[in-house]
């Protein structure tokens, strides 16, 4: 239960912020901390196992990864608390909410990963939006092809942005993640289970989110009877970066609710 965390000062409830695949908590943090601003949250970034300065000390597993964050929370908080996260991240909360509802207050799940099979997902075939010419000359070539799918908010500062988050925070175990990413236990054993969870929850996705979509999501809101689901357009996967604005102001309604 050993992991890297980043807690804010205040001293309200906890939020816990879980990262997106191979980012690490400065990257969450870079995501979340606008959206939770001025709220009084005591707000926790973690690195996952094998992510950012967290070692890899579980099996390359998704259920050994949440099970580490399950034992952490167990250990370090009072529950329920309040999770979000990002992609990934808010594939592992909503597992959490399924498997251990008496740690979860409430969801903000930001563009979740629904199903793990990439040939599974029900991902949207529109051409993307227009951008102006050479807007991501500034990445890497071999990251070039992703950012074209993930973005929907389409300039060179939205790349800029992303990249400083991509490369923000410790450096991971890229052969743990690689492990994990294509092993037969990326996917959570209870992935499709018909669980309700009836705390509040915020589902936030980009229409133009070619990495996970945004129609999974939607259906997937039988599972919150206290949900609201958006879909955010010009907005990618990485929404957080994207609509900063947007985020904050759906962030803000979650929180209401939550205190309600």
């Amino acid at each position: 239960m050993n992991l890297a965390v980043d807690q804010s000062a205040e001293t309200g409830p906890p939020v816990v912020c879980l990262p997106m695949f191979s980012m690490s908590r400065a990257a969450t943090a870079a995501a979340f901390r606008p959206a939770l601003a001025g709220e009084g949250l005591r707000e926790i970034y973690l690195d996952l196992p094998g992510h950012g300065d967290t070692p890899a000390n579980c099996p390359p597993t998704s259920q050994a990864l949440l099970d580490t964050v399950c034992a952490w929370i167990d250990h370090h908080l009072d529950t329920p608390v309040l999770l979000a996260g990002g992609s990934y991240g808010a594939y592992l909360a909503a597992g959490i909410a399924r498997q251990r509802p008496d740690l979860v207050r409430g969801l903000l799940l930001v563009c979740p990963g629904v199903t793990i099979a990439r040939d599974s997902r029900d991902l949207p075939d529109d051409p993307p939006l227009e951008a102006p010419t050479g807007w991501l000359d500034a990445a890497p070539t071999g990251l070039r092809a992703h950012l074209d799918a993930a973005l929907g908010h389409r300039t060179p500062a939205v790349v800029a942005t992303v990249l400083a988050a991509l490369h923000s925070g410790g450096p991971g175990d890229a052969t743990f993640q690689q492990e994990l990413q294509s092993g037969p236990d990326y996917a959570l054993p209870d992935e499709t289970a018909e669980v309700a969870f009836d705390g509040p929850v915020t589902v936030v996705t980009g229409r133009q989110d070619r990495i996970v979509g945004y129609a999974d999501q939607f259906r997937a809101m039988r599972h919150y009877p206290r949900g609201t689901y958006t879909m955010i357009d010009a907005a990618g996967h990485y929404l957080p970066y994207e609509q900063p604005t947007l985020l904050r102001s759906l962030t803000h309604d979650w929180l209401r609710r939550t205190r309600g």
